[in-house]
């Protein structure tokens, strides 16, 4: 899709985390727990997103006009009730396409592989797969819940979504249509985080409806845990320390 919306055959997709594979400053949002929340993120929208990652974007052929929300991502699985990172040992784990996620359950212990959300529920199914990770909103409405026992409510990531056009077609349209789209992109942000903190009580009850086994997880372990992925971000990616500093910063 994104390539797509390069080449001007799409106009406008809300991609997620395959952004840190488009641009290496968005691995930011791939690190393990350093949103808060969604006023955490708000703060670090104004003060990274914009000045540092969108500029970026653009340089790709992206315009980026709105960040809504993926959501905080938790972990189902069939073997075990995931409460600290050991627990992922030797588990089979789908995540998306972005390099950072794999790296991180590398580090958690997991056998990590990328696959297509499309191709996710016959892979559970036949045991291709043993579990994966995602927002409750994507876990039920792919009713995963239907091939998936455990889930472990790890929120480790906190995904945002990207309201994006493609740079060069988007130019093209009149001055007064873009201004209107931008504004209106932005203004339904507190619409997209009033449902999406609403579906997140509704959804965990539906899943336990279904038959989930619920657990909380050792989030200190899994902080813990992470330090690694940082501290590869932060060498590998140029810029990357000090976004993570002043994001870490805005969240005290």
């Amino acid at each position: 899709m994104v390539q797509k919306l390069k080449l001007g055959t799409i106009d406008m997709v809300l991609p997620s985390t395959v952004m840190s594979s488009e641009v290496d400053l968005f691995g930011i949002f791939e690190m393990p727990y350093i949103v808060k929340d969604r006023e955490h993120m708000k703060r670090i929208e104004k003060e990274i997103f914009w000045p540092k990652l969108e500029p970026a974007a653009e340089k790709k052929g992206l315009t980026i006009l709105a960040v809504w929300e993926n959501g905080y991502r938790h972990i189902t699985n069939n073997k075990r009730p995931i409460v600290k990172p050991e627990d992922l040992h030797g588990i089979k784990l789908r995540t998306p396409k972005g390099k950072w996620r794999v790296k991180m359950f590398q580090e958690y212990g997991a056998n990590p592989s990328p696959m297509s959300f499309s191709e996710l529920f016959s892979a559970l199914q036949t045991g291709v797969m043993d579990g994966q990770e995602n927002p409750l909103t994507q876990i039920y409405s792919a009713k995963l819940q239907e091939v998936q026992k455990y889930l472990s409510l790890s929120a480790h990531v906190y995904t945002p979504a990207y309201l994006t056009v493609g740079t060069k077609k988007y130019a093209k349209l009149p001055e007064n249509v873009r201004k209107i789209l931008e504004e209106t992109a932005r203004e339904n942000q507190a619409y997209v985080y009033e449902q999406a903190a609403k579906a997140d009580e509704e959804l965990l009850g539906k899943l336990k409806d279904a038959g989930m086994q619920v657990n909380e997880v050792d989030k200190d372990a899994f902080i813990a845990a992470s330090k690694p992925i940082y501290e590869e971000f932060g060498q590998e990616v140029d810029g990357a320390q000090e976004l993570i500093a002043r994001a870490i910063e805005l969240g005290k």
